[in-house]
């Protein structure tokens, strides 16, 4: 094992303490002093229909759309190791490993499921970055990313369990698409920093959903709702209360914002 291997595998055991030492919290405590009370603050959220989005086409609309608006690098196919993801697709199975079992439902089995970072409550990625490159905001719980300031330890990659960060091992400049020219309202990045979905920050300052809601809805209607999970007159709001959705390891007790409904 070289060097810069073992180091890292030493500062990402270091980083997981990060997730041991947070506290469990029971979906009914949490109900209570999470999303399930309304109050002043916002908290963006996002439901996304299981079923409705299991569609090649949809997934690949809204990941099209995220990556377009936000310069994400295609990496190419051989290498996969390097590969820079803000939104994709898992298996159920691999999704919500603690739901899946022996009898599970046919339809379940292989499922593709939309991802992407969950903005949790108590992000345990936020806890372990020694230059606070990634925080979360008070103003309305986007967890976000400065990647100038990001020195590349890498610790939030092994603290986050939900594999939603992706490293730049090269130049991502070399992988932009050539045949659409860069966002030039978003910052491209460069070798050595840590990338992740920002709920699109920048379009929702403007009014507007993040962009793969728009791809996606714009395909299946109701394929993903977006919006103020504390305000009783949301939309997000309104659906949560009237259908049993589920969120990505609740015993973890970090709190995601993103739900999904089977």
């Amino acid at each position: 094992m070289d060097d810069s291997r073992r180091d890292f595998l030493k500062k990402a055991s270091i980083a997981s303490l990060g997730i041991a030492a947070l506290p469990v919290l029971s979906a009914g405590v949490r109900a209570v002093s999470g999303h399930g009370a309304a109050t002043d603050s916002i908290q963006w959220g996002m439901v996304i229909d299981v079923q409705k989005c299991d569609n090649k086409a949809l997934a690949d609309a809204a990941q099209k759309a995220c990556h377009t608006e936000h310069n994400v690098p295609a990496v190419p196919a051989d290498l996969k190791d390097e590969e820079i993801k803000w939104i994709w697709t898992e298996a159920f199975q691999n999704v919500f490993p603690e739901q899946a079992h022996a009898r599970m439902a046919h339809k379940l089995h292989d499922k593709q499921v939309v991802v992407l970072c969950n903005h949790c409550d108590r992000p345990s990625c936020v806890r372990v970055c020694p230059t606070k490159a990634t925080w979360k905001r008070k103003s309305d719980g986007i967890v976000m990313m400065d990647m100038h300031r990001c020195i590349g330890c890498r610790f939030c990659m092994a603290a986050c369990p939900f594999g939603a960060r992706s490293f730049n091992y090269s130049d991502p400049r070399k992988f932009m698409d050539t045949e659409k020219p860069a966002n030039t309202l978003y910052p491209t990045r460069s070798m050595g920093v840590v990338e992740k979905c920002t709920f699109c920050a920048d379009r929702i300052r403007e009014g507007r959903q993040p962009a793969c809601v728009e791809a996606a809805n714009a395909i299946v209607p109701g394929a993903m709702v977006f919006g103020n999970v504390n305000d009783p007159e949301s939309e997000i709001y309104k659906y949560l209360t009237e259908n049993h959705t589920l969120v990505r390891q609740l015993n973890l007790g970090t709190g995601p914002n993103v739900y999904y409904k089977l």
